[in-house]
């Protein structure tokens, strides 16, 4: 009673439930099933018998499984069911990823083979004489049967929105429908009995809808079954993960990644490590295969793709459409339309002439002519920008290396697809986005000739994200012929055609380039291109209907080019969506793109050559000249309560605030419930926070531990006694603190108590006075300096005097702490300057600082914080932003970060993120700049070093190395060539200092110290400032006397610290704030919290001119052909870290 077929390639065909079909020297598992109609939602292995004898009676007799079994109509125009054979290592990814997070005990599997059925749309069978206009419910459900050598799975999906019904006709009474695996009829020996019914719903209603809601599989409506393992391929095995994932996943308890590759992350103010995670990936749908008459299958994957769209009213779905689109109602479902001013499906929607970007990464591996290794991408960045007015696309991919950098030149496909989906349109005639919006697939095949190289392009667009930007993965295949180093590639303009059908648009073309080779001679090759976009479309409306079925894209004024000094490969084009026949019929500017609009403009034709320019949706002007509009300011209210409105160009993004999270309607902040913190609350038992620390561990659960210096429980914890021999220099005294103790140089000696000395280094105002005196000439008095030599004077303290004179001329002038002359102080003969305190502009001077994916600034009035002008300047979701620091000559903010460790920078008035430092980073923290001799300091607390770079990244040196466990927070004070910077190492924080090449290192603090988590230096005090989370104390010294000062205690948790002048700003974690220290009144003075309550970083300065001093790398690199590091005196020229042919 069985059928069968011949199978394919590699496959094995199994027509009954259980039963083993063979090749030789093959043991496979079904992967293709013969099916005869799928209408009721179930595939079969045998032909069934009529319908009366199972709808409402099962267990049916033939083999089924009933992905959700019932009497239902595919006969309305509206209903539908497709199905493909799909081995793509994307599809079997997606399989695998399901199955083996549903048996995450079992030994992961990897299917060869799948098959992939939907059933879209089906409505219940009902008699034909109802008429009451009412529109049917829907369900939509997908299946997919995947297998490999020695097992086979069933994943069955069922969309949250996608179970309308539960019920449908049986005779005269409703049945609920059922969803399980039946074998039917065993043939015995002599009778034939009912094989095994292994039912998933009962005969409650409640165990359908409960489909959508539960899982096996960990992940919501997902639903995975082993169906067979050899050798007897009989057993049905259910999923083992019926816990569903929180809407913001807790950290798991475990992992089995390696500790060394896990990314730190900040909790109480040090470095944890987090468990690794696997979050599921949404499985793209591909629409229509086939769809024979009267024979359907059935199919799963795409998680959502196929069900965001289309079901229900807009009562229900309004939340769907794009903030700027309207839903509207039809017989059949809704569709969601952009408004006026807007573009796109409805679902995504972009303001008319606004610029628009893509970002993404790449991923895949290419080889190169007849290398034997590929060339491999692993989230290499794709970023891309096109001017929509007049359809110019540019498009930049980085780490491309030399290997096949070259080779990739012809590939303008690589971003080709941006600018269709962004053309420049021509009467009549749309772009991409305007039909198809944001999220589609896009696969393209490349076949060069004459050798036959195959590369296959395979693009997921997802969607303009947050950011207004237009997010892709695009991942690489193939082989593409080699293009030899330092060739150049140029590419004639061209035509293709783009043919458009229901979810389904196709191209193809052959394009013909040259290759200017080194030796100067030239290759003109060819290469055959086809492609599919695959979308999900509104079925309901006429949009799709008044598509042209063909359009012609004209692309010229091609440029590639290969940068292989920054391993950038980048692209330009202008492209433009029109008639097939390239009738050039409309002169008009708007449609050339030769209007001189804003880039935030839209172009509108008048008569003939006449045009205007109107500025884009979210911004103000004339049309030639656009200005963003803050809505965030102009209508603080506009994201309503417990949210915060973040303003970006032409639009703005609402966020809930920390403890909140959007609804089920996506736009109202609801309160989360959260644990009570006792450690955050105050209501722990532990001792008090200047002896001991309190550890939330969860729940109401905590940790009470003694800091260093104490001993106890926690709960009690007493002061040690460090003072035991030996601990400070035998000319010092040790005085013991509460909790640590200090070392004091005896009378007569210098020194910070563990090195004593009876004589005292020379500041650099005697330093100098001396090195003048050294070559003076003696005469019958003793020395006197050469005549016309002027001698700087020096204070008790070695400091210069504010007032210095020239005994020889009469004249005197005011000089700063370094001995400069201050402008416009100098005094003619007899008369002496008037001193004052010097003054400090901080026009358009602002603070910068990090926090939650993103940095902000506050301006600055005078020294008080102008919070109304608070805004991000950078969003950088998902990232763990740490140190922040400020070049002041060429306006660019520097920073770190730990997800994926890196240090990058940008413009601050506005350019992308560009990564300088990718590799060889453990967890960068602190960053400082040296502006004048252009290099950059960072801290590194997993490497535990120190290291230098130019600012563009090379030039890579490690300049500290040793005695370092937890450093973090680093400053540069380049007039005088030194480096600040703190070690939190709880056993032994320490402050130390040295030269700006790594030399003359030492220990500054290391007494009374906690948690030294941030520093600041100002130059026109000469103090450096620190602030400790562990002492709650805010501190200054001056480097070069030794002496120490309190500035305010009692502070909460600071993180950053930065000065300027009489006042030292830091951010506080417990305050989530910026708080403002007027340090010569020791006390607060203002307090800035962002709209977003979470943690702040670091913090700098930004100032609006750069502060004044100069040192020996200020000009000409020092003299250094590589790095040139100030000292105090001069400077080293040092080499690179494994740089060849460099001479120190």
């Amino acid at each position: 009673g069985q059928e069968t077929v011949q199978p394919g390639p590699g496959i094995v065909l199994l027509f009954s439930f259980g039963q083993e079909v063979k090749e030789p020297h093959v043991q496979c598992v079904c992967v293709c099933v013969c099916v005869f109609d799928v209408s009721s939602g179930f595939s079969f292995f045998t032909k069934p018998t009529s319908e009366a004898t199972y709808l409402g009676k099962m267990p049916a007799k033939f083999g089924m499984i009933a992905a959700l079994q019932g009497d239902l109509d595919t006969n309305d125009g509206v209903g539908k069911v497709y199905f493909r054979e799909d081995s793509s290592p994307d599809v079997l990814r997606r399989a695998a990823e399901h199955i083996n997070r549903a048996f995450p005990e079992d030994d992961e599997v990897d299917p060869t083979h799948a098959v992939v059925i939907t059933w879209a749309d089906v409505a219940t069978h009902e008699p034909h004489t109802r008429g009451d206009g009412a529109p049917k419910k829907r369900n939509t459900f997908q299946l997919v049967l995947a297998s490999l050598e020695t097992a086979s799975y069933a994943i069955v999906l069922y969309a949250r929105d996608g179970i309308q019904f539960t019920s449908t006709p049986a005779g005269d009474t409703n049945a609920v429908m059922h969803a399980g695996f039946s074998k039917g009829l065993v043939r015995g020996f002599l009778l034939s009995r009912q094989g095994p019914y292994y039912r998933t719903t009962t005969d409650e209603e409640e165990t359908v809808r409960a489909l959508a809601e539960e899982t096996n599989s960990g992940q919501r409506g997902v639903w995975v079954y082993e169906i067979g393992t050899s050798p007897y391929f009989t057993n049905v095995a259910p999923g083992e993960v019926t816990d569903l994932p929180t809407e913001a996943p807790a950290q798991a308890s475990g992992g089995h990644e390696d500790a060394d590759a896990r990314r730190p992350v900040y909790t109480d103010g040090q470095v944890e490590y987090p468990p690794y995670q696997v979050e599921a990936e949404p499985i793209e749908v591909h629409p229509v295969q086939y769809q024979p008459p009267g024979i359907y299958l059935m199919l799963l994957f795409s998680m959502f793709s196929v069900f965001s769209y289309n079901l229900g009213t807009c009562a229900n779905n309004r939340n769907k459409c794009s903030q700027f689109a309207d839903c509207r109602d039809y017989s059949s479902g809704y569709c969601c339309h952009c408004r006026p001013g807007f573009y796109g499906n409805g679902i995504q929607c972009v303001a008319e002439g606004k610029p628009q970007r893509m970002n993404g990464k790449v991923h895949g591996k290419v080889f190169v002519g007849n290398s034997p290794s590929p060339v491999e991408f692993s989230s290499n960045d794709l970023h891309s920008y096109v001017v929509v007015n007049d359809g110019r696309s540019y498009v930049a991919i980085s780490d491309i290396p030399y290997t096949v950098g070259p080779s990739l030149q012809p590939l303008t496909a690589l971003g080709g697809v941006i600018g269709w989906a962004f053309a420049l349109e021509q009467p009549g005639f749309r772009n991409g986005f305007s039909i198809i919006g944001g999220e589609f697939t896009r696969q393209a095949e490349v076949t060069f000739v004459p050798g036959n190289e195959k590369l296959t392009i395979r693009q997921e667009f997802k969607g303009i994200d947050e950011h207004d930007h237009l997010a892709v993965s695009t991942t690489l295949e193939g082989r593409v012929p080699e293009v030899p180093p330092g060739s150049t590639v140029q590419i004639d303009p061209y035509s293709e055609i783009y043919q458009y059908s229901n979810n389904l648009i196709t191209s193809s073309s052959t394009r013909d380039y040259v290759v200017s080779l080194p030796d100067g001679s030239t290759d003109t090759r060819t290469y055959q291109w086809r492609q599919t976009i695959t979308f999900q479309s509104c079925q309901h409306g006429e949009a799709m209907r008044d598509i042209k079925p063909t359009q012609m894209l004209s692309v010229d004024q091609v440029f590639a080019m290969y940068d292989a000094n920054n391993e950038l490969i980048r692209f330009a084009m202008s492209n433009k969506i029109g008639d097939v026949n390239g009738e050039d019929l409309e002169l008009n500017p708007c449609f050339t793109g030769r209007h001189g609009c804003d880039t935030n403009a839209v172009c509108r034709p008048g008569e003939g050559t006449q045009f205007t320019c109107q500025c884009a949706a979210g911004f103000n002007g004339d049309g030639r000249t656009c200005y963003d509009i803050d809505e965030c300011r102009e209508n603080p209210q506009i994201c309503g309560p417990n949210a915060i409105c973040n303003n970006q160009p032409g639009t703005f993004r609402c966020e809930c605030e920390d403890g909140y999270q959007f609804g089920g309607d996506g736009q109202t902040c609801v309160e989360v419930n959260r644990p009570v913190d006792p450690c955050e609350e105050g209501t722990h038992t532990c001792d008090i926070p200047e002896r001991a620390q309190c550890s939330y561990t969860g729940g109401s659960s905590y940790i009470c531990s003694c800091l260093p210096g104490f001993i106890g429980d926690g709960r009690v914890c007493e002061d040690i006694d460090e003072c035991q021999p030996g601990r400070c220099h035998q000319d010092a005294v040790c005085i013991n603190t509460q909790g640590s103790f200090t070392c004091q140089c005896r009378p007569g000696y210098y020194g910070d108590g563990f090195s004593c000395s009876s004589e005292r280094t020379k500041t650099q105002c005697e330093t100098h006075r001396d090195s003048l005196l050294g070559v003076t000439e003696f005469g019958p008095r003793g020395p006197r300096p050469p005549v016309g030599q002027y001698i700087p004077t020096c204070d008790e303290n070695g400091a210069y005097n504010p007032m210095q004179c020239h005994d020889s001329t009469g004249h005197c002038w005011c000089v700063d702490r370094n001995g400069q002359e201050i402008p416009g102080t100098r005094s003619g003969p007899g008369s002496r300057p008037i001193i004052k305190r010097p003054q400090f502009y901080s026009e358009w001077t602002h603070l910068l600082f990090a926090q939650s994916g993103r940095i902000e600034h506050v301006p600055l009035e005078g020294y008080d914080m102008k919070k109304d002008g608070a805004k991000a300047v950078l969003h950088l979701p998902e990232k763990v932003i740490i140190g922040v620091a400020y070049d002041c000559v060429e306006k660019m903010v520097y920073w770190t970060e730990i997800t994926s460790p890196s240090i990058s920078r940008a413009n601050i008035q506005g350019g992308d993120p560009t990564a300088v430092i990718k590799s060889d980073l453990g967890s960068p923290e602190g960053i400082a700049i040296d502006h004048l001799g252009r290099t950059m300091f960072w801290t590194d607390s997993v490497k535990d070093r120190i290291e230098v770079a130019s600012l563009d990244g090379s030039q890579r040196r490690v300049i500290v190395d040793t005695d370092l466990v937890n450093p973090r927070a680093i400053i540069t004070d380049p007039a005088n060539g030194n480096l600040y910077w703190a070690d939190w190492n709880r056993d032994a924080p320490k402050i130390e200092t040295s030269y700006m090449d790594g030399s003359n290192r030492r220990v500054l603090v290391k007494d009374d110290l906690g948690l030294p988590n941030g520093l600041t230096y100002d130059s026109q005090s000469s103090l450096l400032c620190w602030a400790d989370a562990g002492t709650h104390k805010m501190e200054c010294m001056n480097p070069g006397r030794g002496d120490r000062s309190k500035v305010l205690e009692g502070i909460q948790y600071p993180f950053g610290i930065t000065s300027f002048g009489k006042n030292i700003y830091y951010t506080d974690w417990r305050r989530d704030a910026v708080v403002a220290v007027d340090r010569y009144a020791g006390r607060e003075s203002d307090e800035f919290q962002p709209q977003k309550r979470t943690k702040l970083y670091g913090i700098a300065t930004a100032y609006s001119q750069c502060p004044s001093g100069q040192n020996y790398c200020a000009v000409n690199n020092g003299g250094c052909t590589h790095l040139c590091l100030a000292t105090p005196t001069g400077r080293s020229c040092k080499c690179p870290d494994n740089a060849v042919g460099c001479v120190e």
